[in-house]
Formats: C-alpha cells, structure tokens, sequence
C-alpha cells in the first residue's frame, strides 16, 4: 500500500508563487517515476510535470519555464515550484507516483491552488 500526501497548496495573486510537497509512504519497493497532473473544473485531469528516479524531467508546454519539478530520493518526496502563475493554473493538483514495472500510477487526495486576483 502507497500513500501520498500532498501540502503547499492555496490561493495566491496573478504572478505570484506557491510551492506543492508530496510524501510518498508505504511499501515502495520497485522504481518509480513521481509527478503532478492537474484536473480544472469542468475540464480532464492534465500532465503538468513528471519526474524519473534518475532526475530527468518533463513538463506540460504550458509551464515550461515557470514551473519546476525536483525529488528527493531519499525521503521519497517531489516538490512542484510554481512561479509566475495565472489564473489559468488554478485547479487542483494531484501528485501522482508510478511504479515503473507495472505501470500503475498511485495518487494523492489532491490540493487547490487558486490563482486570481
């Protein structure tokens, strides 16, 4: 069993900054890919970042250079830096673990951040 907890989120200006945490516990035995998708309402959930064991990263176009994904290894957490955000990054974010030889994908209970002025 995998529990992820999420923390950071909140409302916050156009152009400002939040920074999302998750802590993933639990038996986690096999290697894994860590990351944040993010579901507005009325719309699907969404890639925003992912995140392999070995640190390589990938980002949705729409927070390439704004946002910023990183993992700690060692206490199996992945933090999100947002900066420069707009009201169109508001929804909730999820963070998600997958274990790589299977596929399957772990999620958090989600965290609202709200972007508006």
């Amino acid at each position: 069993q995998v529990q992820l907890v999420e923390s950071g989120g909140g409302s916050v200006q156009p152009g400002g900054s939040l920074r999302l945490s998750c802590a993933a516990s639990g038996s986690i035995l096999s290697f894994y890919n860590m990351g944040w998708h993010r579901q507005a309402p009325g719309r699907q959930r969404e890639l925003v970042a992912t995140i392999t064991s070995g640190g390589y990263t990938n980002y949705a176009d729409s927070v390439k250079g704004r946002f910023t994904i990183s993992r700690d290894n060692a206490k199996n957490t992945v933090l999100l830096q947002m900066n420069s955000l707009r009201p169109e990054d508001t929804a909730v974010y999820y963070c998600s673990l997958q274990i790589i030889r299977t596929g399957y994908i772990h999620w958090g209970q989600g965290t609202q951040v709200t972007v508006s002025a």
